[in-house]
């Protein structure tokens, strides 16, 4: 567009209409510098981007002509196009620097490191705990209560060196009522528990059981068949082993010592 070709339109539009420079900058609210700059297109005069744009706009309303129009005869006469405010305003957003991202990635696979760690680390503490309380829980004997030893029958005519071989021990626990039991046989513990009322289990065994129980009355004891009774069966901790080595049939039946 040929320079003058703007602001000549714009002052012949105005002076068609009979309007001053002064009525149009109190219409507009803008200053009469401004106009002047555009009407002899005085472009270092005039701010740039939107507010150069937003004067054509408004003169243009206040005539009466077309905005568009008149907004793209600005852009020409100012050798800008019709989205370079745009664009220039696009130009000043800052661009993030490239290590954000790579900060924010690194800070994400922290927190899930240290999670990671974190649980692991509860969980070893939940173990402890839980062997913690399951060894506290282990009924201890009573000092000054000697274990009670009660020997299964041989068979007649059994060396006694033989009985440990060929004697196998068969044992019933039953629970009365709830009472921590702690079971060992021939030497390895195969049970530590709390006990149900009417709960009942068996074991096995070689050569020798001993049996603990935080309640000796509230557990009844057979032992390959026969009833064992704990001596002196009271609501206390007490604790009898049971032994295959060094016993003999009662005529009556009953194992003795």
């Amino acid at each position: 567009m040929a320079k003058g070709t703007f602001g000549e339109r714009l002052k012949r539009e105005r002076e068609l209409r009979e309007v001053t420079p002064e009525e149009v900058c109190k219409a507009t609210r803008i200053a009469p510098r401004f106009l002047e700059a555009l009407e002899n297109e005085q472009w270092d005069r005039l701010p740039g981007g939107v507010f150069g744009r937003g004067f054509v706009r408004s003169i243009a309303r206040y005539l009466g002509l077309s905005e568009e129009d008149l907004l793209s005869e600005y852009d020409l006469a100012r050798g800008e196009g019709g989205n370079g405010a745009l664009a220039k305003a696009e130009e000043r957003i800052p661009v993030p620097p490239k290590w954000i991202p790579i900060l924010a990635g690194v800070l994400a696979v922290s927190v899930l490191v240290a999670l990671a760690l974190g649980g692991r680390y509860a969980w070893k503490a939940y173990q402890a705990h839980r062997a913690a309380k399951k060894t506290s829980a282990i009924v201890s004997i009573p000092r000054g209560t000697q274990p009670r030893t009660i020997g299964v029958s041989a068979p007649a005519g059994a060396e006694p060196g033989m009985i440990a071989s060929t004697t196998n021990l068969d044992l019933s626990v039953s629970a009365k009522a709830p009472t921590h039991v702690r079971v060992v046989a021939d030497g390895t513990v195969t049970l530590d528990t709390e006990m149900a009322a009417r709960e009942n289990r068996h074991f096995a065994a070689t050569d020798r059981f001993e049996v603990t129980a935080a309640d000796s009355a509230a557990v009844l004891l057979e032992l390959n068949g026969q009833s064992v009774p704990f001596a002196g069966a009271t609501s206390s901790s007490s604790t009898i082993v049971l032994t295959s080595n060094d016993t003999r049939q009662a005529r009556s039946g009953t194992t003795q010592r």
